[in-house]
């Protein structure tokens, strides 16, 4: 039969029968079961065995310092020692509890290591490549959207400068559903001469004269026409404005022309407005032209 072990409370004295199995629980931490102080019933271990005396002497034994026919208790009166910050009342409920806890931190280890993967561009497989086949057929398809996309562009642009392909770039916006215009240059544009009157048989009527040439090779689109009418202030000596409007081509070119195009290149427009200002007084005015 195995010795029995027997350990003592270092605060109320009371001595246990303790097991293997209890004190390697806790690494031998218990707690009292009648004060509840948790001590180390390793390190608290006595021995209830009667020792020979050698000579008459008085000798000190551990179990005088715990009367074991009053104090001594089995061992289910002794339970082990709490897990810290954690209370449990008995052993199954405490090792389920730590069962549990190292499942929280696996599961947490497992989401922290997904985590870290899904971000990391080391985790990612390496993705397939096409082969250099599909990039080099792919080239000259690119090129020649592009190619289409800045023909639609500049449509206009090559006609005027290139006129012998105006005839194929009709018929490319005939079946696109497009259409060629004169280019739109108001620098290559300007009034060589002005001239407002009034109208000696109409009061209030105003007769506006301009000459509007294109000074470039090819023709450019009919540009609006503004006319700002301006009188003297009084007080300032300044002039200000009394009236403005701007004429779009089909006010001012004559119906015979045909507006779609344009001005042809190197040549000049004559223009002659009637304008009704008996509502306004006038003593200067300003010709702009300019596309909308």
């Amino acid at each position: 039969m195995a010795e029995q072990k027997f350990t003592r409370c270092p605060a109320c004295k009371t001595i246990f029968r303790v097991t293997p199995q209890q004190l390697a629980l806790r690494d031998g931490q218990v707690r009292c079961g009648h004060c509840h102080t948790v001590f180390d019933g390793v390190v608290a271990l006595l021995s209830l065995a009667p020792r020979p005396r050698e000579r008459e002497e008085p000798a000190l034994d551990e179990g005088a310092l715990g009367p074991p026919t009053v104090t001594l208790r089995n061992a289910h009166a002794l339970e082990p020692a709490p897990v810290p910050a954690v209370r449990s009342e008995t052993v199954e409920e405490s090792a389920a509890e730590s069962a549990g806890a190292a499942d929280d931190e696996q599961d947490s280890a497992a989401a922290e290591a997904a985590y870290a993967a899904r971000f990391s561009w080391q985790e990612k497989p390496a993705r397939k490549r096409l082969p250099g086949w599909v990039y080099a057929s792919a080239l000259p398809v690119l090129l020649l959207i592009l190619a289409a996309q800045a023909l639609f562009h500049f449509r206009d642009a090559i006609a005027a400068h290139w006129p012998s392909t105006k005839p194929a770039l009709a018929t490319l916006c005939g079946a696109v559903g497009c259409q060629l215009r004169a280019l739109e240059e108001v620098t290559g544009l300007s009034i060589e001469a002005s001239d407002l009157q009034a109208d000696p048989s109409h009061r209030g009527l105003l007769i506006l004269s301009a000459t509007i040439r294109n000074r470039m090779p090819y023709p450019l689109a009919y540009p609006y026409l503004e006319l700002t009418l301006t009188d003297v202030q009084k007080q300032t000596q300044q002039d200000v404005v009394v009236v403005r409007r701007a004429f779009a081509p089909q006010e001012y070119v004559s119906g015979a022309a045909d507006v779609q195009t344009g001005i042809a290149g190197n040549t000049e427009l004559n223009v002659k407005l009637f304008i009704d200002a008996s509502a306004t007084t006038q003593a200067g005015y300003q010709v702009y032209l300019f596309y909308p």
